[in-house]
């Protein structure tokens, strides 16, 4: 299963009413991605951490920050800091830092439909390319 399929199932799994989404299971799903990391899973995990952040706990600004900094430099750019700030300054929007309804507004519209890209056929239209053809 792709990662992208990954993410597509887990938002039909826990949807977006924060309330219901069990803060332990996306916690242990983020520990299981940091032990067993699988290249090109990014979005994946990104989405993992901003349900996190969605359930709004400052207790766990340390598991984001790990996920940002300690697995590689594309997961960290995924991950982004202002979810982290916002737990951190009570979701207050600032200068750096937009309100944390407007933060969780902008990932329930970025998720709300996700769909998996097929990548088997976009690897295939890809590589049909006259570009690759000898």
């Amino acid at each position: 299963m792709t990662n992208d399929k990954r993410a597509e199932l887990l938002v039909q799994k826990l949807g977006f009413d924060f309330n219901a989404i069990s803060k332990k299971e996306v916690q242990e799903l983020i520990e299981q991605e940091i032990k067993d990391f699988q290249q090109g899973s990014s979005e994946y995990i990104r989405l993992l951490c901003g349900y996190l952040f969605c359930l709004g706990d400052i207790t766990d600004v340390p598991l984001l920050e790990r996920v940002k900094h300690e697995i590689n430099f594309d997961v960290g750019c995924m991950i982004d800091q202002e979810w982290i700030d916002s737990l951190k300054n009570g979701g207050i929007e600032n200068e750096f830092v937009n309100s944390r309804k407007v933060i969780v507004d902008g990932f329930v519209s970025y998720y709300k439909d996700f769909q998996a890209d097929n990548e088997n056929e976009y690897s295939s239209v890809m590589f049909s390319s006259p570009l690759f053809d000898e």
